[in-house]
């Protein structure tokens, strides 16, 4: 072997030596990334899962008390003011706007803020103590 290859071959052992952090580097970024995408994918779906079922939880509490209050105004239409039965109906109205089927819809947060403003302006004018705590949890279920 001349002396240039052996000289050749010994660089190339250093080249090697030497882009062996750069290489363990890129690849541990790689494996890191893929697996960081997966693990986001999944606690991303876990989230909007989550968010999905308050947020329809919410909805149907409204639908509820909208449908509880139409049944007393049908039943009894002179204990509700004009301008309650409006609020009522556009809080239904508002109900279904919502796009359940479109969560990116940009109009979601605004709707939702509507209607929790027209729920406090109902209540206020019924002059009743109703609030949508949220689903109850175990610990807040008496027995």
């Amino acid at each position: 072997m001349s002396s240039q290859s052996q000289i050749n071959s010994i660089e190339d052992i250093f080249d090697s030596s030497l882009n062996l952090e750069e290489t363990h580097f890129k690849e541990g970024y790689n494996e890191g990334y893929s697996q960081g995408l997966m693990s986001g994918k999944e606690e991303a779906e876990q989230t909007g899962l989550k968010m999905g079922f308050e947020i329809g939880e919410e909805l149907g509490f409204y639908r509820g008390c909208v449908d509880v209050w139409n049944s007393a105004i049908r039943v009894e239409p002179t204990q509700f003011s004009t301008r309650l039965k409006e609020t009522i109906k556009k809080m239904e109205d508002l109900i279904e706007k919502y796009p359940v089927l479109d969560p990116e819809d940009e109009r979601v947060n605004e709707i939702m803020d509507s209607l929790r403003l027209k729920f406090r302006v109902i209540r206020a004018g019924l002059g009743v103590k109703l609030e949508y705590d949220g689903y109850p949890k175990p610990k807040d279920i008496e027995f």
